[in-house]
């Protein structure tokens, strides 16, 4: 059985979308229990667990730095 281009590009989509949404959840200040659990939901439920991610997941990235060196923008 040969795996079509078509499957391998959405296998890929579905793994750089969870990457970025992943790596956006632990920029949250939500506890560590709570970025494992939204994690795993992710993972394991991919297109799924994005809808639910997108719907009720954590708000609030952590706060810019506070330097004026670092805060130059």
């Amino acid at each position: 059985m040969e795996i079509s281009v078509l499957t391998f590009v959405l296998v890929i989509l579905v793994l750089v979308v969870d990457v970025w949404l992943i790596a956006n959840l632990w920029k949250s200040q939500k506890k560590q229990q709570v970025k494992l659990g939204w994690a795993a939901l992710i993972v394991l439920l991919p297109v799924i667990g994005w809808i639910i991610w997108a719907r009720f997941g954590p708000r609030g990235m952590t706060s810019p730095p506070s330097s004026s060196e670092h805060a130059k923008g």
